[in-house]
């Protein structure tokens, strides 16, 4: 009985060694279309751009990478399609443990991706859909800009630079608010310090101080509170 339970212990003990961790992220996908290149999975783990893991394709759009993570962070799928064109061939997207589905087309790699499985994803891209139409405010407010016949008047001049002010002021205060409402994502430290940087830093200390402990613990988290530290000198 005693070599029954021995050999029952050290089964699961070789179980637990050998399945993926708590912190392994998968990431499978498909590429529609593509026939021939290298596929790279990357992250800036400090300062410096660098690949985990790639995959060489050969006739099989398919592909899969694993790997462990300290805490949620944005990855790169770089896509080398052997075409000496560097366009759409980064895909970012925000990783968390678990498993990560990203299925695109070589043709439009980047800006057709579908991603699914990672709710900081999620927060990102909802992020971005708003953020994109106070982007494309921006550009119609510049284009205004360029047109001779405004430029003469500075009456309408000044009036464009009132409406290019507000439009950026009321993407910092949406970008301020969302990352405040999402203080349990890890989506809120990464928002402060990438998106906002140069905000008014009692609004950054705001952020940072509504955080879970989770969140405060993550890659992001740390610096922010290193960050905020930094400008506090």
């Amino acid at each position: 009985m005693k070599n029954i339970f021995f050999l029952s212990a050290i089964s699961l003990l070789l179980l637990s060694c050998g399945g993926d961790s708590k912190n392994t992220m998968t990431v499978t996908g498909n590429v529609k279309g593509l026939k021939k290149g290298t596929l790279y999975l990357q992250h800036v783990p400090d300062s410096t751009l660098t690949t985990i893991d790639s995959l060489q394709i050969e006739g099989d759009g398919n592909f899969s990478f694993t790997t462990e993570l300290d805490s949620p962070e944005i990855f790169y799928l770089y896509l080398n399609k052997k075409d000496a064109n560097d366009v759409n061939d980064r895909i970012t997207f925000f990783g968390e443990p678990g498993a990560i589905t990203i299925n695109t087309t070589w043709n439009t790699f980047d800006t057709n991706a579908k991603i699914t499985g990672s709710e900081s994803q999620e927060r990102l891209e909802e992020y971005r859909k708003t953020m994109s139409r106070f982007n494309m405010k921006t550009l119609e407010i510049a284009q205004m800009a360029n047109n001779p016949n405004i430029a003469k008047d500075s009456l309408q001049s000044d009036s464009i630079q009132t409406l290019s002010d507000r439009n950026l002021q009321r993407g910092y205060a949406f970008a301020l608010n969302f990352a405040l409402n999402n203080k349990n994502s890890y989506i809120a430290p990464y928002i402060a310090l990438n998106e906002v940087p140069d905000a008014n830093v009692k609004y950054l200390d705001s952020i940072y101080n509504v955080l879970s402990p989770e969140v405060s613990e993550s890659k992001y988290g740390k610096q922010l509170k290193s960050y905020l530290e930094s400008i506090k000198k």
